[in-house]
């Protein structure tokens, strides 16, 4: 298989997939805002499995915020943020129980100083423990059981040079 079209396949989906888990969030007021449980961060585990999963989660990051109505800020500075994570994730790929600790530690610093400074949440402080803790849930907790059962199918979504043992 041409592995430039199944890198794009790849990110491709997991935007799409970014995307439309948001919108589900957002249906039951979870994806915005002070308290988020973006069920789509559970993706922010993907570069673990493939590169592909850092443009995808990206583009499917600045979609999702686009799209959900988000100020400019958070359209800049979420779609900055799940990068960082998403990048230092593949770069601790070889340490599974790591992998949800870039997009946790990148969300939770840089989404309240979004939250604050965009939309005039406050206090501060207050924010850096609601967003922490939705995304320990969310990337800690889905994203850490959707790691786990993809793993044991991972020679067959990710077929890539990429894959490790």
């Amino acid at each position: 298989m041409n592995q430039k079209v199944l890198f794009i396949v790849h990110a491709s989906v997991i935007a799409a997939l970014y995307v439309v888990l948001t919108f589900v969030a957002n249906a039951f007021g979870l994806a915005n805002y002070a308290v988020q449980v973006r069920f789509s961060e559970a993706l922010t585990i993907l570069p673990f499995f493939t590169p592909a999963a850092i443009p995808g989660l990206t583009l499917g990051c600045l979609l999702a915020n686009i799209l959900t109505g988000c100020a400019l800020p958070d359209i800049l500075f979420g779609t900055l943020a799940t990068l960082i994570g998403a990048v230092f994730t593949w770069l601790l790929r070889k340490h599974k129980w790591l992998a949800p600790v870039p997009p946790i530690s990148a969300n939770t610093i840089i989404v309240p100083f979004i939250l604050y400074y965009a939309y005039g949440i406050r206090p501060l402080w207050l924010s850096f423990l609601t967003v922490g803790a939705g995304e320990i849930l969310s990337c800690g907790i889905l994203g850490m059981l959707l790691l786990t059962v993809l793993n044991k199918y991972r020679k067959y979504i990710f077929p890539t040079p990429y894959a490790h043992k």
